[in-house]
C-alpha cells in the first residue's frame, strides 16, 4: 500500500487541490447569499405558473428546496433534469419542491420553459423584489429550508442531482 501511495503521490495531491479549488469557488460564488445559521427564510408570496397564489409562510411545515431560476439560463436548463428526479427520489410528504421564475420578458417563456423540461414541481412567477429578498444575483440559485422554514443550506450554480439529493437530507431538514 504504501508503495502504491509514493507512487501516485502527485496524482493525489493534484486531486485534492482540485478538489479545494472547487470548494473556494463555490465558496465564494455562495458569499452574498443567505446564511445558513437557520435564520428564518424571507416572505415568499407570488402566484404560482397555473395562476394559484402561493404563500412559503402558510405551507406545510416540511423540509423544502427553494429552486431560483431564469428561463433564458442554459446552467438552469441542464440542472431543470435534476429536480425533476429529486421529485421522483424524495417524495412530497418528505421534501417539498418549489421552482421560481426570475428575469423573464413574458410569461410565454415561462411556460414554454416548464414545457420544454416537463417541470414536476410548483413554478412560482417571481420578481425582483423577491429576488432581492432571497439574495440571489445569479441563476441557478437554491435554498434548502427545514421544517420551520429556516435556511439550512444554500448553493449558487449547477447543482448535480446526487449534490440535491444530498443537501435536502441535511440534519434538521
Amino acid at each position: 500500500m504504501l508503495k502504491w501511495f509514493r507512487k501516485h503521490r502527485i496524482w493525489i495531491a493534484e486531486i485534492f487541490l482540485f478538489v479545494a479549488a472547487l470548494l473556494a469557488i463555490s465558496s465564494w460564488q455562495a458569499r452574498n447569499l443567505l446564511d445558513t445559521d437557520r435564520q428564518e427564510a424571507p416572505e415568499l408570496q407570488a402566484v404560482t405558473l397555473d395562476g394559484a397564489p402561493f404563500d412559503l409562510l402558510k405551507s406545510e411545515q416540511k423540509a423544502t428546496l427553494i429552486y431560483f431560476f431564469a428561463p433564458w439560463c442554459h446552467i438552469c436548463a441542464a440542472s431543470s433534469d435534476n429536480i425533476r428526479r429529486l421529485r421522483r427520489l424524495r417524495d412530497e410528504e418528505s421534501l417539498s419542491i418549489v421552482m421560481v421564475a426570475l428575469d423573464w420578458e413574458k410569461l410565454d417563456d415561462v411556460h414554454a420553459y416548464a414545457e420544454r423540461h416537463e417541470l414536476n414541481v410548483p413554478v412560482v412567477i417571481g420578481d425582483t423584489e423577491i429576488a432581492k429578498d432571497w439574495h440571489v444575483f445569479g441563476y441557478p440559485t437554491y435554498y434548502v429550508l427545514d421544517d420551520q422554514h429556516r435556511v439550512v443550506s444554500r448553493d449558487f450554480g449547477y447543482s448535480t442531482q446526487l449534490g440535491l439529493w444530498w443537501r435536502s437530507w441535511l440534519p434538521g431538514s
